[in-house]
């Protein structure tokens, strides 16, 4: 194992480091505290095993641990519930080690392992990679079909099977264990069920977002703003694991710079670090990052599938699950989507009273566990008569109890209202209440916008609350909500024009990261003038042509604004949690009745004002 001096000496590492000082981003990632082990009297017992596969390019030794529930034998075989964990975890972590159990007690064998290259299986870290990863988690379903034995000769002949060397099996786990569910079916359609949640659909817009002019799903046509302090703490909790976990495997070892990542992976990261966008390497970094994301691949993807997402993310936002939603939908994969309250962006480690709680496996006292359990019960038990529940159904916040989901036959649900930009800064419900007139705006050197510090609620650091710098952004208000509240369930929509002769004059160079960069997001705005960003979440965008118009679409929300409070849609220059523009622009946003920008809405109850 290379030493801790050549560790820290490697030059992506040492990048990373050094644009996290002063954050709170180096602590490690966890999903969740661990829990008490189920103890003598649980009805399952738990064999550790190591099970040695070849995949992608080389050989890895992967740490399982396998329970088997009392009474489950040839004669009586249970199905199979395979779980690994998020990024930075193991099979041992509080959320893996609690969701197997939570199933073997109520009767499924249950397999839970380390992902490649984390805890002490071996490999380098390949982000969920169908060929690699999805090709390994297929070598554990021969293990449980009993085609294969663990390195110490134990075979299973206990896992439920549809026909010889078939069995039945489904797939459960968050963020980084659940892409791998969806890089698994694709590769191995002898998984019959997916719960994957709060995970991406293409990670190259989860870490370089542009929702300027969608051109694929949730991708826009170029690059866009850079999601440096996510990226990084992924990262350096990735070169940490042989830090973590002493004595690891020689074969987890990286390439191109990287301790720990994959050759492919450490470029794509070096690249994001330059924060330049040069022709060639720019498409070189956008195939590969597709290539290990569900977005390539979804078309294989056979298995009925539930996305569960979390509406606090700014990680993996609610648009990835739509994306995903719409394309298994469409090619007739049986599939349901919740929109649960918490995701990446805090709760993860204390979700809201009566939520599904990973650590607690507290599926039958939650809703979202209660649908989870329902799904494998029908697709895995075969349980016709089992209802499998709506297609959507999304968490509220200012609801309580049983009614706190409210759900839908399908997605999107509501209708678009609108409101028009204003040259006062007004948002206005029609054309003829729009006031001509021009503002304007720039960016400096260093952010002047702050809407979270990323990971920060996710390991229990307090953050300072959002703020602009004046004359860094622009704002338009709507006036007070009247005659009941206004809800809003999807993603909103800003279609503007601007004008930046700063921007147009470099925005065809060869490289993109000369194109203007901005950040749109949505406040609530209560009548004593405090100010909500709601869920902390921003919609980066790099504009394609600043000549044209372009719509910006704005992560989903469920958000109620009760009366007496506004709306505010702020269009800011930079935002500290990403990088941003190159070079100081200037830009204009000039509103007339015939022509001004336009905020759409997907509202479920009441009327815009």
């Amino acid at each position: 194992m290379p030493s801790v001096s050549r560790a820290v000496s490697r030059p992506v590492l040492r990048t990373s480091l050094a644009l996290l000082a002063g954050t709170a981003l180096a602590a490690p990632l966890i999903l969740s505290a661990p829990v008490a082990a189920g103890g003598a009297a649980a009805p399952y017992t738990v064999s550790a095993l190591t099970v040695t596969v070849h995949t992608g390019d080389r050989t890895c030794p992967v740490d399982v641990d396998l329970y088997r529930p009392r009474g489950v034998d040839a004669a009586h075989p249970a199905p199979a519930v395979l779980t690994t964990n998020g990024f930075g975890g193991s099979k041992a972590d509080g959320s893996t080690d609690a969701i197997a159990r939570a199933f073997a007690s109520r009767g499924y064998v249950a397999l839970a392992y380390s992902g490649l290259g984390f805890g002490r299986t071996g490999c380098p870290i390949s982000l969920d990679d169908p060929g690699t990863d999805g090709t390994a988690a297929g070598r554990l379903i021969d293990l449980l079909a009993g085609t294969r034995t663990a390195d110490d000769g134990t075979r299973i002949d206990y896992v439920t099977k549809d026909r010889p060397g078939d069995p039945r099996v489904g797939m459960i786990g968050g963020s980084y264990g659940g892409a791998i569910q969806m890089a698994t079916a694709a590769v191995d359609h002898r998984v019959d069920a997916l719960v994957p949640l709060i995970t991406w659909n293409d990670l190259g817009y989860s870490l370089d977002p542009n929702n300027a002019g969608r051109t694929r799903d949730v991708s826009g046509p170029v690059p866009g703003a850079y999601k440096y302090q996510w990226t990084n703490g992924f990262f350096l909790i990735g070169e940490a694991q042989g830090l973590l976990n002493p004595g690891l495997d020689l074969s987890r070892t990286g390439g191109a710079g990287c301790l720990h990542f994959v050759a492919p992976a450490c470029r794509i990261k070096r690249l994001l670090d330059s924060r330049r966008y040069p022709e060639g390497r720019t498409e070189e970094m956008l195939q590969y990052v597709r290539s290990v994301s569900p977005v390539s691949y979804l078309k294989s993807v056979r298995a009925p599938t539930l996305l569960v997402q979390g509406e606090a993310d700014s990680l993996f936002n609610l648009n990835e699950a739509v994306a995903t939603y719409r394309t298994l939908r469409a090619q007739g994969t049986p599939t349901g989507m919740i929109w649960q309250s918490w995701g990446h962006s805090g709760g993860i480690k204390d979700p809201p009273k009566g939520e599904l709680n990973l650590a607690k496996g507290n599926l039958e006292s939650s809703y979202v566990g209660q649908r989870i359990l329902a799904w494998f019960d029908r697709y895995l038990r075969h349980r016709t008569v089992t209802g499998t529940g709506p297609a959507f159904a999304y968490y509220r916040d200012w609801a309580t109890g049983r009614s706190a989901y409210a759900t839908s036959s399908a997605y999107p649900v509501g209708g678009s209202q609108r409101l028009y930009l204003s040259g006062d800064g007004m948002l206005v419900d029609n054309r003829g209440k729009v006031a001509s007139g021009s503002r304007e705006y720039r960016n400096l050197p260093v952010p002047t916008s702050h809407s979270e510090t990323s990971l920060a609620g996710l390991i229990g650091f307090p953050d300072m609350p959002p703020y602009d710098i004046k004359g860094t952004y622009l704002d338009w208000t709507s006036a007070p909500v009247s005659g009941g509240p206004v809800d809003v369930v999807g993603a909103p929509k800003v279609t503007l024009r601007v004008d930046s002769p700063q921007a147009e004059r470099v925005q065809n160079s060869s490289d993109a990261a000369d194109k203007l960069v901005l950040f749109a997001k949505l406040y609530d705005v209560a009548p004593d003038g405090t100010k909500t960003l709601v869920h902390r979440l921003v919609a980066p965008a790099r504009v394609p042509d600043v000549t044209r118009k372009f719509t910006v679409e704005l992560p989903g929300i469920v958000h109620r604004y009760e009366p007496g409070h506004r709306l505010r849609l702020v269009i800011a220059a930079s935002d500290a949690a990403y990088a941003g523009n190159r070079g100081v622009k200037r830009v204009t946003v000039t509103s007339a009745p015939e022509d001004t920008g336009v905020l759409e809405l997907p509202v479920t109850e009441g009327v815009l004002p």
